[in-house]
């Protein structure tokens, strides 16, 4: 939700761009839950939305009558007690108040489509309390969703798993007594143990990135987390400061890949720079 007033200077351009800003981060949000959603839905289902399911059928995203609409997460499943249903997940980063507005129109449209009971549920990353209503009810209409707060659950649930996808969740959860750098350089380490190659490393300390603006309070402790994994800081693999020499490879590799249209490796012999290092630059071009 975006508050006008305290954007407004006089400036219409600059409105704009911190609107833009907004947009794009909440689409950066989005985009690396969906990515990872195969590896980290099944932990969420059990884990933090406490469902025993013994049976799982992926449903068709797109739920179109008089409009289009596309849910996070949507499955028809059946518990260990023999019950199916159609469960629908949403994951959101910002206080939406038009959100159970959302939610009930997803309702009648998948009822209608699949005539089966339904859950739903809104998991909301952001590390603030949301406001936004969870229920409707008039004169002719009685409607509610359960609402998870990430902030909420413990950060060390989120560390069980073998998937550096799930453990960086962990960075949005409640750190609880624990001091907030030892938390932090726990999920970074463990993010880092089993990531699978320095590319992968590369990609996931992004994300990690991108999530850590959700929480304003450890930017701060992430950055000096970062400082001591020093493998990260070697030149082929600085993806996330981009620092001195760093930063003039990323844009000698930027023009290369968007002007000449050449191959990784030929990019690798030309720039003097690895192959990885030149991957990294280019998925964060196609973001």
């Amino acid at each position: 939700m975006i508050c006008w007033g305290l954007y407004y200077r006089g400036n219409e351009f600059e409105v704009m761009a911190k609107l833009k800003k907004t947009d794009r981060q909440s689409s950066q949000y989005d985009k690396i839950i969906k990515e990872n959603l195969e590896i980290t839905l099944p932990v969420i289902i059990r884990d933090v939305l406490g469902l025993d399911i013994a049976i799982s059928e992926e449903l068709p995203d797109d739920i179109q009558h008089t409009k289009e609409r596309k849910p996070d997460a949507l499955k028809k499943v059946t518990d260990t007690n023999g019950n199916t249903y159609v469960l629908h997940v949403e994951f959101q980063t910002t206080d939406e108040r038009e959100m159970v507005y959302r939610m009930a129109e997803y309702s009648i449209m998948l009822m209608r489509k699949y005539q089966l009971p339904l859950k739903q549920y809104v998991v909301f990353l952001g590390y603030s309390k949301p406001e936004m209503p969870t229920y409707i009810k008039t004169e002719h209409l009685e409607f509610d969703y359960q609402l998870i707060r990430i902030s909420e659950i413990s950060y060390k649930l989120f560390l069980k798993t073998d998937n550096p996808e799930v453990k960086m969740l962990a960075v949005l959860a409640n750190f609880e007594i624990d001091d907030s750098y030892e938390a932090v350089k726990s999920i970074v380490n463990q993010v880092q143990y089993y990531s699978k190659g320095d590319f992968a490393e590369s990609k996931y300390f992004e994300h990690l990135r991108i999530f850590v603006q959700l929480r304003n309070n450890i930017e701060q402790q992430f950055e000096k987390v970062m400082e001591s994994v020093t493998k990260f800081f070697k030149e082929e693999n600085d993806f996330l400061f981009k620092k001195g020499e760093v930063k003039k490879d990323n844009v000698y590799v930027e023009n290369l890949i968007l002007k000449l249209g050449l191959s990784d490796e030929q990019i690798a012999d030309i720039g003097k720079v690895s192959i990885d290092f030149v991957r990294s630059v280019r998925a964060r071009l196609e973001k």
